[in-house]
Parts: structure tokens; sequence; C-alpha cells
């Protein structure tokens, strides 16, 4: 039986010329590539999915993008990807996503971002899977959003279970550990 190498899907901005986010995408693309793991991302070829996409590849990785038809001039589909997948809709774009990876990691982004890190993160707390939640923030990018969800903590509409089921760190090395976690 031939296994499959570990994949990890990276949610992250198509659209963001900040040089600290496109070195922060550059730098986990070729750590994915170092490990010997697959990247999954959303198939576009521009900003933060562009720069982790080419270092996963530079680094020996596997890259397997997946872009709605309505995406693929906008986002410049990443045709150098191994695999590039033009799905039909949004909703099958991630549901093919989900499929391929074992892990998921968010970086900075916007709401499309926002949006995949939400729906993976509700699958891990409902049970839908049980594939690490990991979100890279050594920017604050995030910190306003991750203080509301401590006041939602706080009024009882966020439960200590769901939290527990995102990690949310600064630190590059810790991330990476959580994405894979010893079995």
């Amino acid at each position: 039986m031939v296994s499959e190498p570990y994949a990890v899907c990276v949610y992250c901005s198509a659209s963001v010329d900040d040089p600290r986010a496109l070195e922060l995408a550059a730098r986990v693309g070729t750590e994915i590539g170092r490990r010997g793991w697959h990247l999954v991302s959303g198939g576009g070829n521009v900003s933060m999915m562009g720069a982790v996409a080419h270092a996963a590849r530079a680094a020996g990785a596997k890259t397997i993008g997946v872009i709605p038809k309505k995406l693929v001039h906008r986002e410049v589909a990443d045709t150098d990807a191994d695999e590039l997948i033009v799905t039909d809709s949004m909703r099958e774009r991630k549901q093919i996503m989900d499929d391929r990876a074992d892990a998921f990691l968010t970086l900075p982004g916007g709401i499309g971002t926002l949006e995949e890190l939400f729906e993976t993160w509700t699958g891990a707390y409902l049970g839908v899977h049980e594939k690490p939640v990991v979100v890279l923030d050594p920017q604050d990018h995030y910190a306003g959003l991750f203080a509301w969800v401590g006041e939602l903590r706080k009024r009882g509409y966020a439960g200590p279970e769901a939290l527990e089921k995102v990690l949310v760190t600064a630190d590059f090395e810790a991330a990476f550990a959580a994405l894979r976690p010893s079995f």
C-alpha cells in the first residue's frame, strides 16, 4: 500500500502586496517542501497565494491548486501547479481542498480567508474532521478577531471546546509542530 505524503492546505491573501506577508508565505511554502509535504492552495498565482506555491515548489513540494472558473483570471491561475483543479463553484473548491488536506494553516488574509478558517474550525469543533487547524499570526493580523472570540467565550457563545480546536500562534515552529501532531 502506497500512502500519499502529508498535505497542508494554506489559506491566505490573494490580493495583498505587503512584503512581510509575502515573506511569511514564502517561508511557509519553503518549510512545507523541506518537510516533504504537499501544498493544497486556492490555485492562484498572485500575492501570498502565489508566494507560498512558488516557494513550496522550489523546495520540492507537490502543489495542488484548486480554483473556481470565475477566479482563473482574477487570481491568475497557478498554471505551474503540479495539479490544477478548476471547479464550477467556490463550494466545490472548498470541498476539494478539505478532502485533499490533512491539516489547515491560515496566514494573513481578508474575508475569503476568514470564511475558509471559520469553516474548517467549525468542522473540527463539530467533529466533521479531526484535522489540525492552525493560525500563524506573527504580525497580530488577527489580534482583534481573537479578542472578539474571547468576548464570545466570556458571554457564553463559544465554549472552551470550540476554542481548543484552533491554535493561534505567532511562533513559526509551534505552528508547524501543531500541523503534524505525533500519532
